[in-house]
């Protein structure tokens, strides 16, 4: 009898073990970039493809020109970094219309790609809240419900099925977002989602700078900052008016978009 009690208690002794091991083998597997992580503090809902098509939204598609245009652009980001404690991006623009939302996206769905890397993208433009619609999902609940109504932050953040890749965007807007932007709940928001998980990567889709102050409030929440500038759309002189209102030390450069110079076989970036 004591022989089978110490047989059995030495199995459940193995298996206990062995639960451990797969547990901390499919942990590391997930920071290592070798499995996906699964999200259990989001709410899940299944994009449209073709709307996502449809907005240009397609750096996942492999019979889409434009993936390996934002993997330079991806490169050409972390080149100039350097810096691994560097783990926010900002992307605004200069007029509505310019591509920046698109870009965004974009860009969010290439990080998501690299190997140990997360992503989240957070829409900051309390505006127009455009991210979620250029994915084709609904979504009633976004950054003002959680800023000013405090809806906790799991019911805002949407994973779309897509591996490593989540988001936040929807719900209510406001007029004019300053006052949020820079409030201490902001800035609490920014600490939390960017030092959660050390392979995350935060990308803030911000409105455009001369359409009012919420973009130069929100930079001082951030690492770095890049510019969308649309093709012939954008003045030299408005440029330079905008380098004047963000901080240099985080500028990372432009992005040219809707070229229509024939070196580019892509005609979009």
């Amino acid at each position: 009898m004591k022989i089978r009690k110490a047989i059995e208690k030495a199995k459940l002794a193995r298996e206990k073990e062995d639960t451990f091991e797969a547990r901390f083998t499919t942990k590391a597997a997930i920071q290592e970039g070798r499995l996906p992580p699964v999200y259990t503090e989001s709410r899940h809902a299944e994009p449209d493809y073709k709307k996502m098509a449809e907005n240009k939204c397609s750096a996942l598609s492999s019979e889409s020109p434009y993936p390996d245009a934002f993997r330079v652009l991806r490169t050409r980001i972390n080149n100039l970094i350097q810096c691994k404690a560097h783990k926010t991006l900002m992307i605004t623009s200069a007029h509505p219309g310019e591509g920046k939302t698109t870009t965004a996206v974009n860009l969010a769905l290439t990080y998501a790609k690299e190997i140990g890397q997360t992503v989240l993208l957070v829409d900051c433009d309390l505006r127009r809240q455009d991210v979620h619609k250029f994915m084709g999902i609904e979504s009633d609940r976004g950054l003002v419900d959680y800023l000013a109504w405090g809806t906790p932050l799991k019911d805002i953040i949407i994973w779309p099925g897509i591996e490593k890749f989540t988001f936040i965007s929807g719900g209510r807007t406001i007029p004019d977002g300053t006052e949020l932007l820079e409030s201490s709940r902001m800035h609490g928001l920014v600490e939390e989602i960017k030092n959660r998980y050390p392979d995350r990567f935060v990308i803030f889709d911000t409105p455009p700078v001369l359409a009012g102050a919420e973009s130069i409030a929100f930079t001082p929440l951030v690492d770095n900052i890049i510019l969308v500038v649309g093709y012939g759309k954008t003045s030299i002189m408005e440029v330079k008016n905008i380098l004047d209102l963000i901080p240099t030390e985080k500028f990372l450069g432009f992005v040219l978009n809707r070229s229509e110079s024939r070196k580019d076989p892509y005609g979009y970036y």
